[in-house]
């Protein structure tokens, strides 16, 4: 088996550790429509958006759940897959060409899910609610100095992944003032939080050391929104993770020799859960939602990796007689001018009205794209 198969089943495999998870959550509805939520996702998906619409709900909707939604995406845009494996392949000269191509090269994987349980009424409605979600990220450090076997053996793939699995409780109220229809909503929850950090040769890598560099930990945090409407009109804002922190993960600092070469690889990354503020405004009627989700803040999230994000989103559904869903969307990282947009779509299924399925899938170039898939029942 190629070494590549082994650097990518790394990284599936450090986002698939037990109860692994980042700030991030898959719900098929929202990805179908480019992400959006803040004033467009309904009572039983409002805690991954905006905890005030917890309190927003149809009249005979006495309780709903997701059993359960899941998913995930994956982003190569260089390609480091087919570079690795030109590296492996070459020879002489060709090893070193192969390194300056693969030089810079960073790929990602997430993957999410989430339980909900739903009970909305009109004195204080509720939304418990289960998430895990896991960002990891591979590169190589490329080692230029000696010969071409020196440069392939002191040349190393380094990985690193942050999981977070978190359950709470999202609380909302709808009321009136003076003419104006508003909710809010806060959801204070538990957060376990993993990072896990490795560094080996291309050559040498193993797959089993992977769990040895792990850390963890169990913390409090918050999330919060609120909403404004008139008939389809919304505006709301939201935000998530109220308390920040650093997460450290273990140094895996080594030295790597061949010959007279060596190269110092590894090190201690840090990973900032920061707050991000959102704010939404669309028009959500029966059979029509156009949505636009835009953060405020830029959050950098590795510090040194080139994963800040800063989001726009924008998103649409049809309803057809309350069986079938068309929507489309589609969201961009302003935090990197380069950065390239997303197109998103899926579709809803609701037979008879006794439950929704949900499917949508995310394409940005042929290295980067993602699906994702809910099943949901309302009563």
């Amino acid at each position: 088996m190629k070494k590549t198969t082994k650097l990518l089943a790394a990284s599936i495999a450090f986002a698939s550790l037990p109860l692994s998870a980042a700030n991030y959550a898959i719900e098929a509805r929202g990805d179908a429509m480019g992400g959006v939520g803040v004033v467009s996702a309904n009572f039983l998906t409002a805690p991954f958006y905006n905890p005030a619409l917890v309190a927003i709900y149809r009249r005979n909707d006495d309780m709903g759940m997701i059993t359960p939604s899941f998913g995930g995406n994956y982003n190569d845009p260089d390609d480091m897959k087919s570079n690795i494996d030109a590296v492996l392949d070459a020879s002489g000269s060709g090893i070193t060409d192969g390194l300056k191509k693969l030089d810079g090269n960073q790929a990602n994987v997430e993957l999410g899910g989430v339980v909900a349980f739903a009970l909305p009424n009109q004195f204080v409605a509720a939304n418990l609610f289960a998430k895990a979600y896991t960002e990891s990220f591979a590169t190589p450090d490329v080692h230029t100095g000696g010969t071409e076997q020196q440069q392939l053996e002191l040349s190393t793939v380094e990985a690193v992944s942050i999981g977070v699995a978190e359950v709470g409780l999202s609380l909302a109220k709808y009321q009136t003032f003076m003419g104006q229809h508003i909710s809010f909503g806060i959801t204070p929850k538990i957060q376990r939080i993993y990072t896990y950090n490795y560094v080996a040769s291309v050559k040498d890598y193993d797959l089993s050391d992977v769990r040895e560099n792990s850390n963890g930990e169990t913390a409090f945090n918050m999330d919060a929104g609120a909403l404004w409407f008139f008939g389809p009109f919304r505006v709301g804002v939201a935000a998530t993770n109220l308390i920040s922190r650093d997460i450290e993960t273990k140094d895996t600092t080594q030295l790597l020799t061949s010959g007279s070469q060596s190269n110092l690889v590894g090190g201690k990354y840090t990973y900032q859960l920061e707050p991000v503020y959102t704010v939404g405004a669309g028009i959500v009627s029966d059979y029509f939602t156009l949505s636009v989700d835009y953060d405020l803040n830029e959050t950098e999230k590795f510090t040194s990796f080139e994963d800040n994000e800063q989001m726009i989103r924008v998103g649409t559904e049809v309803d057809l007689l309350r069986q079938l869903k068309l929507r489309g969307g589609y969201y961009k990282n302003l935090a990197y001018s380069d950065s390239e947009g997303t197109v998103t779509a899926g579709i809803g299924i609701s037979p008879l009205n006794l439950f929704q399925l949900d499917l949508s899938a995310n394409y940005t170039n042929e290295n980067a794209m993602g699906a994702s898939i809910n099943f949901l029942a309302s009563y």
